[in-house]
């Protein structure tokens, strides 16, 4: 397999650790502790390095772990002002963008983790972020089953003024669109120029003119739909059914006008124990692999319809929350892991060579370092200014008293020289 062409999947878990998968051959190769990640909570920043939201256990706040691909532990954290579910960054891994319980939209830049811009889209939680493919627009959906679009570099622009920012003057288009909460978006069909598709808990997945949020189509089906992806083809879609099953729906064009398309809606025959929360293809197209919320991962043939391998422990009890796919070079530097869940390899895959390996290690542990010398400098500072401060009102005190002194001594002087007289 070309390097250009290589897949890792990814999992989270609100109660485990993040996963990855050798999509090829379904092998675990690493995996990533320290994140409760809610639902839509994954994404790839950049090529480099994972993003996942967490949740803290005992305070219920919230924030962005960043991973990269040589260490099983978070490189970074991202404080953010809310607890946060979807993750969907840029792809040169420039900025990253969160949304959270309020329904409020934060960017951040993934080079210093600053939050950049707070604003307000929704009345209800964020469900789900997307990015158009060129990465100029910012496309979010709520529980409250409206969708918004918004200019990516309104987002990520600095406030040069002290007066707040209208949150309609960031928005692009708004629309309601479901009657329930919207769960997952997917841009990658022909229907038009610019085309949206979006699913929900109210059992339909419709499609929409993105420039004028018009519907073109809507699929309905007999259970919530909490994720899609596109056939290779763009002539049909896969659908995550909430009760474990995968719908394969084939798009029927009776004429070149977009409106009255019909479709052929087909279950595949496995069932997942628990409802589906993610589906993505892998292999060029070749193959589906679908993550059931109760920890099963399933990869399958989509001529046939038929499982072809399970990934991962299903026995583990540990539940899914989200499922991504990472391509390219970057991802051949990840870890495999052995049977009691260490590091065995850092050039597993072939392509970082051990010289690279331990450069980017010396250079993780340098920085470490040098934090922790740049802390305890700043400490040290800190308290030779307050003994200096000591030190003066010290030497000011001394000062006074020995001026006292002098005087005293000089008066007792004039005294005697008073007497002799």
């Amino acid at each position: 397999m070309s390097s250009s062409s290589h897949e890792v999947i990814l999992t989270s878990s609100a109660d485990g650790p993040i996963m990855a998968y050798e999509a090829s051959t379904g092998a675990t190769i690493a995996h990533f502790t320290g994140s409760r990640s809610p639902c839509r909570g994954l994404t790839m920043a950049g090529q480099g390095f994972i993003a996942a939201s967490h949740v803290f256990s005992d305070t219920g706040l919230g924030s962005i772990h960043i991973y990269n691909w040589y260490t099983s532990t978070v490189f970074n954290n991202f404080p953010v002002p809310e607890p946060v579910a979807p993750l969907i960054a840029t792809s040169d891994g420039d900025f990253l963008f969160a949304g959270g319980v309020s329904g409020t939209i934060h960017s951040l830049s993934l080079h210093s983790g600053d939050l950049i811009k707070s604003f307000s889209a929704h009345s209800k939680p964020i469900s789900t972020l997307q990015l158009s493919d060129d990465g100029s627009l910012v496309i979010s959906g709520s529980d409250d089953g409206t969708i918004v679009v918004m200019p990516t570099f309104r987002l990520v622009e600095s406030s040069t003024s002290s007066v707040e920012e209208d949150p309609k003057e960031l928005i692009l288009y708004k629309w309601k669109a479901h009657f329930d909460s919207v769960t997952a978006f997917n841009s990658r069909i022909g229907l038009c120029s610019s085309s949206l598709v979006s699913c929900s808990l109210d059992c339909t997945c419709k499609f929409w003119c993105l420039s004028s949020g018009i519907i073109i189509q809507t699929v309905t089906f007999p259970c919530a739909i909490f994720g899609i992806a596109m056939d290779s083809t763009e002539s049909g879609f896969y659908a995550a059914g909430a009760d474990g099953l995968v719908y394969n729906v084939t798009m029927k064009v009776g004429s070149r006008k977009v409106v009255g398309k019909s479709y052929e809606l087909m279950t595949w025959p496995q069932s997942h124990g628990g409802a589906i929360v993610s589906l993505v293809l892998v292999n060029e197209g070749k193959n589906l692999v679908s993550a059931g919320e109760d920890g099963s991962v399933w990869m399958w043939d989509v001529e046939n319809g038929e499982v072809t391998m399970v990934m991962g422990n299903n026995d583990m009890g540990i539940s899914i929350s989200d499922m991504i796919v990472a391509r390219g070079t970057n991802v051949y530097g990840v870890r495999k892991h052995n049977a009691a869940g260490e590091a065995s390899d850092f050039n597993s895959l072939g392509i970082y060579d051990e010289e690279m390996i331990k450069t980017m290690k010396q250079i993780t542990e340098l920085g470490n370092v040098t934090n922790v010398v740049a802390q305890d400098k700043t400490k040290a500072i800190d308290m030779l200014g307050s003994a200096i401060a000591m030190y003066e009102r010290l030497l000011k005190l001394i000062l006074k008293e020995a001026t006292k002194a002098i005087e005293e001594a000089e008066e007792e002087e004039k005294e005697d020289e008073k007497e002799d007289k």
